[in-house]
């Protein structure tokens, strides 16, 4: 009854929104539709036209506290409809071409290759188990956390979350006191270890998209060790306080410990190979991006042209390698190793779905952004440090990243990075990117692994903190580590 009658309110309020959207649009500029091209859609797109954006990304942060099992069978519902509140009342007032135009490059040049990135890596990943006697003390849950943090920039946090956090909760199955490992795990594994390379976090594999160089990302390791250093001390510190009380109430290593000590051992280890072609094929993509044969004579990429955008040829050799090496690894590894994982679709399903709404009502936050840019004030490092980061806290560190790195493009920089958004002078480019990265931490929702995380902690019977719960630690810990990085790096 609660699922109709949600659906039915949804609906609704869908309807009123088109409606107030029409007249929005039409007492604006949209008399001069004719003239409007997606070069300058941002200076007629009302701010109204970001609510949509705005309601998506609440929904992911709302639904899942208040009714978990409705959001569960209801995402991609939602997720639609927050997208139809847009591309209705913006196709009617604007037209089809430029509708389609918008839709094709949201879906096709950003969505594609992004989902297809976190889908092959997490199947990849999902064939690979670390098998073996591994107990969690504080020193050994260290050599993990270090060990996937090392891993995210090469596996993706999504690839390196999913091989090292079923070996981490095994590891502390005799704790009592372990959500605080997951947590941290979440910080440094989920978030900043995927700082150094695109593949590391879709934030970075965005920029990669939009021309950022692929090693560039290299700049953003200083800021890393600086933050991974005081969260390793930190946690040895918390953990060892822990341990000693989970052993007084008589919690041990040994009570889960066989008769038979386990060598630890590697299965499915074949599934690297394809973790390795698809790192190859994102590195590959940019060098083909120069290729002469991939651009024309004016320099733009060569492609197939969709209602008047274009999917590169080298997006397409990607996205075509990708998913030849998902297939491999699904059709070469027993069903038995992705068992001992507890491997399924649904982490990724849910990420597919959210994003698709996300990257479809974020369509009038980057054109009024490209427009709009130079204009909001935002200049100093610290500046694109803490908005990008504090969004990205919220409204996924992904798509944030586009705006933010769509506005530092926009303030017409004549020495930098140069990106199909404009030159980016370098250290707002740090900045925005270790914004996006870094804070994507913040909360549940802020990067896509985060909540993958979570669901197989509590699969696991491990009690996790709430949305706000969750929160308190990251303000906690996370916050004064930020305010150093700004006293260090971008002032």
């Amino acid at each position: 009854m609660f699922k109709g009658r949600s659906l039915r309110i949804t609906l609704i309020t869908a309807l009123v929104f088109i409606c107030g959207s029409l007249w929005v649009f039409a007492s604006g500029d949209a008399h001069a539709a004719g003239e409007i091209t997606h070069h300058n859609l941002g200076e007629h797109l009302p701010l109204w036209s970001c609510i949509p954006f705005v309601g998506m990304l609440l929904s992911i942060a709302i639904f899942p506290l208040v009714k978990p099992h409705w959001w569960e069978h209801n995402m991609l519902k939602v997720a639609l409809i927050w997208a139809l509140i847009f591309l209705i009342p913006f196709g009617i007032v604007f037209g089809g071409h430029l509708l389609a135009f918008s839709v094709v490059e949201a879906v096709i040049l950003d969505y594609v290759p992004f989902i297809v990135l976190l889908f092959g890596l997490f199947v990849a990943a999902g064939g690979i188990v670390v098998k073996g006697s591994i107990i969690g003390t504080t020193k050994t849950n260290l050599v993990l956390l270090i060990i996937g943090t090392v891993l995210a920039s090469w596996l993706g946090t999504t690839g390196a979350a999913m091989l090292m956090i079923r070996p981490v909760i095994r590891a502390n199955a005799w704790r009592k006191r372990k959500a605080h490992v997951i947590i941290f795990f979440i910080f440094m594994v989920a978030n900043i270890g995927g700082c150094l390379t695109p593949v590391g976090d879709p934030p970075l594999f965005l920029g990669f998209l939009r021309g950022v160089p692929f090693f560039w990302t290299m700049q953003l390791f200083p800021v890393m060790i600086v933050n991974i250093v005081i969260l390793l001390v930190v946690f040895f510190i918390l953990d060892k306080r822990m341990v000693k009380k989970d052993m007084a109430e008589g919690f041990t290593p040994e009570s889960m410990m066989t008769e038979k000590k386990e060598k630890i051992s590697v299965e499915g280890a074949h599934n690297f190979i394809f973790i390795a072609m698809i790192v190859g094929a994102v590195v590959l993509s940019g060098i083909l991006a120069s290729q002469p044969a991939f651009i024309d004579a004016s320099g733009a990429a060569k492609g197939i042209n969709i209602a008047g955008a274009v999917f590169p040829y080298n997006y397409l050799v990607q996205v075509i390698i990708i998913l030849i090496a998902a297939l491999l690894s699904w059709k070469t590894t027993k069903k038995i190793t992705r068992e001992r994982n507890s491997f399924t679709f649904g982490p990724i399903a849910e990420v597919a779905k959210l994003f698709i709404g996300i990257f479809l009502t974020m369509i009038p936050a980057l054109a009024i952004l490209r427009s709009n840019g130079a204009s909001l004030g935002l200049e100093d490092p610290a500046q694109f440090f803490w908005i990008t980061g504090a969004l990205s806290s919220f409204l996924d560190n992904a798509p944030t990243y586009l705006v933010f790195l769509t506005t530092a493009g926009s303030l017409g920089a004549t020495a930098g990075v140069a990106t199909t958004v404009g030159t980016v002078a370098a250290p707002l480019l740090l900045a925005v990117s270790c914004g996006a990265v870094f804070m994507g931490a913040n909360t549940y929702i802020g990067n896509a692994p985060n909540f993958m995380v979570k669901s197989i902690a509590e699969e696991n019977k491990i009690k996790m903190p709430s949305f706000f719960g969750y929160m308190k630690w990251s303000v906690c810990i996370l916050i004064p580590i930020f305010l150093i990085d700004t006293l260090i790096f971008f002032l």
